[in-house]
């Protein structure tokens, strides 16, 4: 075992352990500094930075005061030069001009004047006395339309209805327009029928009134009316027993209904002797505006199935 060495480090932690408490003997009298601690530095204040305002003058700048026109010195006088002739251009061809468009494709439709009546179916009219002498009233509306010339598609078709009444010899005696769908139309009705050429007496002998259509259309004519049923005995007509004019006196009037008269054997043959023969084209427009007036949109409408639940 070496002694030595014990020996020296025995000596060397007796004297660490006596430096060590000298020094503590020494701090605790007071005769050592303190140590110094370290102190935070101080950071200086950050003052806000300031908010820098710009004030920009946006008026325009001045106008610059107008210069002096320079005072020109006056042209000198300008030397002619030789005229000299062109040389000859070449001919400008021009292009034909295009011909002007058609207004419209389609040409406008247009229908002639019926025949006037002949002297025949005067003569029937004037002794036909049934429907207030409705054959009368049908023969010279078509002796108007066929004085008044060819119905053309544009602004001068229209229709125009008149109240008329006859004399017994045949003479107009008063012509009133109830409404005109065209002026022109009119215009031609009115002239047509001052030029009428002398009628025949009116059917019954008495004053014949009544209101006429006239129309002067491209796609209407007056077709014939129909007469299988004029020896019927008309409805009794009918009275509103509310109705007033509102001057008279308030009186509820009560409605009688007058049943009518139906005639007997022999008069029913002789009034069936004066129809004449129905025409297909009658008897398709009577079936058109019985058609119009109770047609009902109900009958012709395609109902669509209903699927089940």
């Amino acid at each position: 075992m070496n002694f030595d060495f014990m020996t020296d480090r025995r000596h060397a932690v007796a004297l660490a352990l006596s430096v060590a408490l000298h020094v503590a003997a020494l701090y605790g009298l007071g005769l050592l500094p303190p140590t110094p601690t370290p102190t935070p530095t101080s950071t200086p204040d950050v003052q806000p930075e300031r908010e820098h305002i710009v004030l920009v003058d946006l008026s325009p700048p001045p106008e610059p005061p107008a210069a002096a026109t320079p005072q020109l010195p006056p042209p000198l006088p300008q030397q002619t030069a030789p005229a000299v002739s062109p040389p000859n251009p070449d001919p400008v061809v021009h292009a034909p001009a295009a011909p002007p468009a058609p207004e419209s494709d389609r040409p406008r439709a247009s229908m002639d004047a019926p025949p006037a009546p002949t002297a025949e179916e005067w003569a029937l009219a004037s002794t036909y006395t049934l429907k207030n002498s409705k054959r009368y009233r049908h023969t010279w509306g078509q002796q108007v339309r066929s004085m008044m010339g060819t119905a053309l598609e544009g602004p001068d078709q229209g229709v125009v209805r008149f109240q008329i009444e006859i004399a017994p010899d045949g003479s107009l005696v008063r012509l009133d327009t109830l409404w005109s769908t065209s002026a022109k139309a009119e215009q031609l009705a009115r002239q047509a029928i001052q030029n009428m050429p002398p009628l025949p007496p009116t059917p019954t002998g008495e004053p014949l009134v009544f209101e006429k259509t006239i129309s002067f259309q491209p796609f209407d004519a007056d077709v014939p009316p129909i007469y299988k049923d004029d020896c019927i005995p008309d409805p009794p007509a009918y009275r509103n027993p509310f109705a007033w004019d509102g001057q008279s006196p308030q009186v509820r009037a009560v409605p009688v209904a007058q049943p009518a008269k139906a005639l007997d054997p022999q008069a029913l043959a002789e009034c069936l002797k004066q129809l004449p023969p129905d025409t297909i084209e009658a008897e398709a427009a009577h079936n058109q505006r019985q058609l119009e007036q109770w047609g009902s949109d109900r009958l012709t409408r395609t109902e669509v199935p209903r699927s089940p639940r």
